[in-house]
């Protein structure tokens, strides 16, 4: 038997269960008990050490690691939306900034920030803004949120590769990015059958309460295309296939409710008509750090509450 439990974590709620340290405990007492052969894998915590104690045979190492480790700079301003001007070792440069949207409510003013340096020597801009925190620059243990919205999609990739989409996905055998569905193109094809489409909501991030939060209205533009994806991927339900919507949060974000925002009632009617046509929505929250990305958590969503 495969056993696949939810993490220990401060975040326990599920929506159609809880599933917190008393319910590990349970399960712990059953995995110990039975008389079935079982394997089990769960995120490394001191609780679950404890726990399982005299049953670990293994640890491995699932993280997506980038090829070089990222460096810390400080972010002193974002003159466009496809720069940003950093203090890199005291020296300021440009910088590549990967997404060209909107990056929640905050003004790029001194702001912690990590980056990606190109081997390609001819390039303009070298270095990539991956990453930035909300943490005061002097904190050595920063906490990051990543804003690459093209790289997210390779961690999503690595972490289908490596099987810790279980819940979401069963047994992944093979994942081919960017499939063509009707009039649009979908990021993965798993297994050969099932749609996956994945969403980064960068202007959602949460900066209330940062000095550098300014107060701007929320408004959802250019929501055609995701309203086409949603049309198109949700033909293939009932018909063997699954269509799969996840929002990706690139920083361990709370669960997903529906904003009060200019634009999103069209969003949310039709993802909601999707859904009941058997769309399934589902949210994943990711870890990222100077060396790579850990997944935190994943969970689905249910969008007509």
């Amino acid at each position: 038997m495969f056993l696949d439990p939810p993490y220990d974590s401060k975040f326990t709620d599920y929506g159609y269960c809880s599933f917190g340290k008393a319910e590990h405990n349970k399960l712990a007492e059953c995995f110990k008990n039975t008389n079935i052969r079982c394997l089990m894998v769960i995120g490394k915590t001191k609780f679950i050490e404890d726990l399982y104690e005299g049953y670990i045979v293994d640890e491995y190492d699932k993280k997506y690691k980038f090829e070089k480790r990222l460096i810390e700079g400080i972010i002193k301003s974002r003159p466009n939306r496809f720069v940003m001007v950093v203090a890199i070792n005291g020296k300021q440069q440009k910088c590549y900034c990967p997404s060209t949207g909107r990056i929640g409510s905050i003004d790029f003013e001194n702001i912690p920030c990590l980056l990606s340096k190109s081997n390609n020597p001819n390039r303009k801009m070298p270095h990539t803004v991956e990453a930035f925190s909300l943490d005061p620059i002097s904190k050595k243990r920063k906490s990051w949120i990543g804003i690459n919205q093209v790289q997210v999609n390779r961690y999503v990739e690595h972490f289908l590769k490596t099987g810790q989409f279980s819940r979401m996905v069963g047994k992944v055998k093979t994942v081919q990015p960017e499939v063509k569905l009707g009039n649009s193109r979908l990021d993965f094809l798993i297994n050969g059958k099932d749609y996956l489409e994945v969403k980064t909501l960068l202007r959602m991030i949460p900066t209330k309460g940062h000095p550098k939060h300014r107060e701007i209205p929320v408004v959802f533009t250019g929501y055609d295309r995701l309203i086409k994806h949603f049309g198109d991927i949700v033909k293939k339900t009932g018909t063997g296939s699954r269509a799969i919507v996840v929002l990706c949060h690139p920083y361990n974000a709370k669960r997903f409710t529906v904003p009060k925002a200019g634009g999103i009632g069209k969003i949310i009617r039709a993802a909601r008509k999707a859904q009941k046509k058997g769309l399934e929505n589902w949210q994943i929250n990711l870890k990222v750090d100077p060396e790579g990305v850990t997944l935190i958590k994943y969970f689905k969503l249910n969008l007509s509450l």
